[in-house]
């Protein structure tokens, strides 16, 4: 397979982080559920509010009786590649919790958030484990919701795709030439001290 460019930066960000990154190009490998759950396993120990864990992973594997339908909810632009992958992980999370004063359920703002964070960690320990990852947007949240049987309290946010990469020469050619690390703006633009500053104007 061919090599890929390592990506650079000024800082001393973590190998483990500047190595993550999110092919299409998938082989068509089966992954055990214990080599699965060791991945899951990463998310469940993410931060979150209160220590709230408002998130749930609800998944299907390669060649068991769910795949299909978890790939029926992508966009056909998504499945035409995803259908490649090992597995399908649709992150979702409870938008209220449990008051410690009252025991009835209250709004819980941060639940997108804490959500994400276990998403992150889901990636990298993937990465860890010799898989590669794809977290995509691109889905019926609607039929996903009603088919993952998810209460009404719950919203599903992502789903990430996980697999071995493929040959990138399995692509439609104009995706073929986005089968890289991608590149990121600048941390200038990002980051400021004290008050907002607008990316145009960031130095």
């Amino acid at each position: 397979m061919t090599s890929l460019p390592e990506r650079e930066t000024g800082s001393k960000v973590a190998p483990f982080i500047l190595n993550r990154w999110s092919p299409r190009a998938f082989t068509p490998d089966e992954i055990t559920q214990e080599d699965l759950l060791a991945i899951l396993d990463a998310g469940r120990w993410a931060p979150s509010a209160y220590n709230a864990q408002p998130w749930r992973f609800i998944y299907a594997r390669r060649n068991t009786p769910g795949w299909e339908r978890f790939l029926s909810w992508l966009i056909p632009f998504n499945r035409a590649w995803a259908e490649n992958a090992s597995a399908i992980v649709y992150i979702a999370s409870r938008t209220v919790t449990d008051s410690a004063r009252t025991g009835e359920p209250i709004e819980a703002p941060s639940h997108a958030f804490d959500a994400g964070a276990a998403s992150v960690l889901i990636q990298l320990q993937a990465n860890q484990n010799g898989w590669h990852t794809h977290p995509v947007s691109g889905f019926d949240k609607e039929l996903a919701h009603a088919g993952l049987e998810l209460p009404e309290d719950h919203v599903v946010h992502a789903a990430i795709i996980i697999g071995h990469r493929g040959p990138a020469t399995q692509l439609p050619e104009n995706l073929q030439e986005r089968e890289k690390p991608s590149t990121r703006i600048t941390l200038d633009a990002l980051a400021s001290e004290g008050h907002f500053i607008p990316p145009t104007t960031a130095s």
